[in-house]
């Protein structure tokens, strides 16, 4: 019986979730009241609240489910090669294609900051990217691929440079040219800091 409760409760905040994340996805944070979440989802108030405690967490619960899912493609991206410069590489594609995707885009970048606050909305995106962007620095450092500064101070200056690019493109009327422009200014600056790769 624990188990087919406990399959009960997990199946509820999944669809909390799934709704959360396509309400989002299609309307503005403000412009949602939690009785439409709940009505989307089939379910009552009182589910929201024990599961999130409102309308405002579930929101930060979609956003950390989708930036641990970008993570996640983003170690996929690094794993995918042994070689340091190019596991940067793939790293910084995947994450600017996640950018410009609709879900990531409209609630991650553009209604993030604004309903969790800049600087709660900032430690939510740290805690899932910046160990990955200090691992990569490390790596390049170890190689000898990268001048040597502090890797702490590399990441602080990298992720740095990849947030505000990601809420710029967010911000574009046109994400491909975007997007276009914004991996090619993360090129140009990691390049500046790499040494003997192809970047030079």
């Amino acid at each position: 019986m624990e188990s087919l409760r406990d399959k009960h409760v997990e199946n509820t905040r999944r669809t909390l979730l799934e709704t959360g994340a396509r309400l989002f996805a299609e309307r503005d944070y403000a412009d949602l009241s939690a009785e439409e979440l709940v009505r989307a989802a089939g379910l009552t108030r009182g589910a929201l609240y024990h599961h999130f405690d409102g309308k405002k967490g579930l929101f930060e619960a979609v956003v950390e489910d989708l930036e641990h899912k970008a993570a996640q493609r983003i170690r996929a991206a690094i794993d995918s090669s042994t070689d340091p410069v190019e596991r940067v590489d793939r790293a910084m594609e995947t994450f600017l294609d996640i950018c410009v995707e609709p879900e990531y885009r409209q609630i991650v970048l553009l209604q993030g900051p604004i309903a969790l606050g800049w600087r709660h909305w900032r430690e939510v995106d740290q805690r899932h990217f910046s160990g990955l962007v200090i691992e990569g620095a490390k790596h390049l450092l170890d190689a000898g691929k990268m001048q040597p500064h502090p890797p702490e101070l590399l990441a602080s200056a990298i992720y740095g440079a990849l947030t505000e690019m990601s809420l710029t493109i967010a911000e574009s009327d046109d994400l491909t040219l975007g997007r276009a422009r914004a991996a090619a200014l993360a090129r140009a600056l990691l390049g500046g800091l790499i040494i003997g790769t192809a970047h030079d």
